[in-house]
């Protein structure tokens, strides 16, 4: 099966939110992307139509982004690209895309930023049982 991958640059349009799903954490966020294009015939730059994208973000990566990501914060965001098609209220073919993110950052071209690397759980110490058996 091939999978649609894709590196997208934008803006968090609201924070991030986190519900859990089959006992794992799962982050939900929107992207809002703007084209900018260079006009020769004006000698001007132009923004196209911002497009939205609905992030998941599953486990620790879902977990990081809450923690990590604001509102209005410039992010990039790597990962499996799906569309869906519905009809909305109004009875108007509407498409979404929707990103199954597999790395999210921030964008530093706009921007710095401070990492913390992740703790993870420390090893529980072995019993004198199990040093025993060790030996």
């Amino acid at each position: 099966m091939n999978e649609t991958y894709v590196t997208l640059s934008g803006w968090l349009g609201g924070d991030v939110t986190v519900r859990e799903a089959g006992g794992v954490p799962v982050a939900h966020f929107r992207v809002a992307s703007t084209p900018r294009r260079y006009v020769r015939k004006t000698d001007s730059w132009e923004d196209g139509d911002t497009q939205w994208y609905s992030v998941n973000a599953w486990r620790a990566l879902a977990e990081n982004c809450e923690q990590s990501l604001r509102r209005g914060d410039p992010v990039v965001v790597h990962g499996k690209l799906s569309a869906q098609t519905w009809s909305n209220k109004a009875g108007l073919e509407v498409t979404s895309f929707e990103v199954e993110a597999a790395f999210v950052g921030h964008d530093l071209n706009r921007g710095t930023s401070s990492f913390s690397r992740r703790k993870l759980a420390a090893a529980a110490e072995p019993t004198q049982e199990e040093a025993v058996d060790a030996a």
